[in-house]
């Protein structure tokens, strides 16, 4: 029982923070009355650093801290970063001198921007102190006859430290050229500038001296980086669930009959295709036979595909409501009244599930392929490095509307992305995207040619008694 109750506590605020983050975009365009493109970069840059973030605490994990305290820590952070999060609302702290409580952009004062603002920032360290260490924790809280001493002892060293290590003794012995090989390691062809780290010299020590094994370790890193990179492509589209996606319905008629229904309904089916498309990919390849090597790299092409669908289903979506905002005249009036567009908000389901099919192919997928092809020394953090691609694409998606919007103004034309959704042309954006997915797709294709999958771990087969 009172396991069950600690896990319940970790486990509550990444819960609460979800369901902030999925209405954030709506709150900062209704209540603060910013421009999308601001909102959504506000957004992203949280989501993107906060998934980011976690590479580097595990660092801090294994060098210093150990996952109890990373814990302890970033739990203090999320409860002040929810608690000033919810004052930063008017009508929690509202503004005595302008006799000011309501959800309007002149009841945004200054106490509540710096309150909103600080809780961003201790709500992503909240959120990258339990993707580091939570999981770790777990297994081994987990574990017969777990002591406390075990849960806050420190790892000894990181692997980051290696792959640094690597790089400083083979720089140091650059214009040497004999190798000894004690060990009988295997040991690549490729990347031998890296082998002269192994070269014994004199004095030696840890950084002028590495073994083979963190030599070949140090190079399997290496040889993910190009494969790393297409990844974040898949990133940019998740992005845009929780910001683009969500605006669109704003306006739109959220009534079924009499019954008007919440918006977070959407997130609701994203997260059902999102848990379950790809255990139907799971069985669907041991169906066909296809070698467990290539599953991942397959589910990651198909994850691809998927954010193709998503992104001309959203472009023609927008198309439509677009011209049906032009037709009716409701340019003028969705702003400043109750007007709805005469159009349901459920032409906006087909992209959030495709956008779930898209993240729950990529969460998985890319999983498998770290742990697969990294080095058996980083298995600590190999979802991390999950996190860490959809991050930057959640990141990179701030800088793709800047470059877009500024390219869409050339020659004196009107920048796709306006002050409110429906003066901007966000479907040209969605086009866009295609096109870059379709673009990325084709250097993954290359990329996963070239790239040599191992074989992944093998698994033990249960004793028969």
């Amino acid at each position: 029982m009172a396991s069950f109750v600690r896990i319940t506590v970790l486990l509550w605020a990444d819960m609460l923070t979800a369901w902030a983050l999925f209405v954030m975009t709506p709150y900062l365009i209704n209540v603060w009355k910013l421009n999308i493109t601001r909102a959504a970069a506000i957004v992203n840059v949280f989501s993107g650093v906060a998934t980011i973030m976690p590479i580097g605490l595990a660092f801090l994990v294994d060098a210093f801290m150990g996952d109890y305290w990373m814990l302890l820590l970033s739990s203090i952070a999320y409860s002040f970063g929810l608690s000033f999060l919810a004052m930063s609302t008017p009508h929690v702290l509202p503004d005595a001198a302008r006799n000011c409580d309501a959800h309007k952009p002149g009841c945004i004062g200054d106490a509540q921007k710096v309150l909103f603002y600080a809780a961003l920032a201790l709500i992503a360290i909240g959120i990258a102190g339990h993707i580091t260490s939570f999981e770790s924790f777990l297994k081994q809280h987990m574990e017969e006859n777990q002591t406390l001493e075990k849960v806050v002892a420190v790892p000894e060293g990181s692997p980051l430290t290696t792959v640094c290590r690597v790089f400083v003794a083979s720089a140091s012995k650059m214009f040497r050229h004999q190798l000894q090989n004690d060990n009988q390691v295997p040991h690549t062809q490729s990347l031998r500038c890296l082998d002269k780290a192994a070269i014994k010299v004199q004095p030696q020590n840890r950084w002028t001296f590495c073994s083979l094994a963190e030599v070949e370790d140090t190079k399997k890193v290496i040889r993910m980086i190009p494969m790393w990179m297409t990844f974040i492509m898949c990133g940019v589209v998740i992005s845009i669930g929780n910001t683009y996606f969500l605006e669109q319905a704003n306006d739109m008629n959220q009534k079924v009959g009499n019954l008007k229904v919440p918006l977070p309904i959407f997130k609701y089916f994203y997260d059902r295709v999102k848990d379950k498309f790809h255990e139907l990919y799971v069985k669907v390849t041991e169906k066909l036979k296809i070698p467990r090597r290539y599953v991942p790299p397959f589910g990651i092409f198909v994850a691809m595909l998927f954010s193709i669908l998503c992104c001309i289903t959203a472009a023609g979506v927008e198309t439509r409501r677009l011209d049906m905002i032009s037709r009716h005249r409701l340019l003028d009036k969705l702003n400043d009244s109750n007007e709805k567009i005469p159009m349901s908000m459920f032409w906006l389901l087909p992209q959030f599930l495709l956008l779930g099919a898209v993240e729950g192919m990529s969460n998985f997928s890319i999983d498998q392929f770290f742990t697969n092809q990294a080095p058996e020394s980083m298995s600590r953090y190999l979802i991390l490095f999950r996190h860490g691609v959809i991050g930057a694409g959640t990141v990179g998606s701030v800088l793709s509307v800047y470059v877009v919007g500024k390219f869409s103004e050339r020659g004196g034309r009107t920048n796709w992305f306006q002050d409110t959704l429906n003066k901007s042309r966000l479907d040209n954006y969605y086009w866009t995207l295609t096109v870059l997915i379709c673009i990325n797709l084709f250097l993954y294709i290359v990329v996963a040619l070239l790239y040599t999958f191992k074989d992944p771990p093998k698994t033990e087969e249960p004793t028969q008694p």
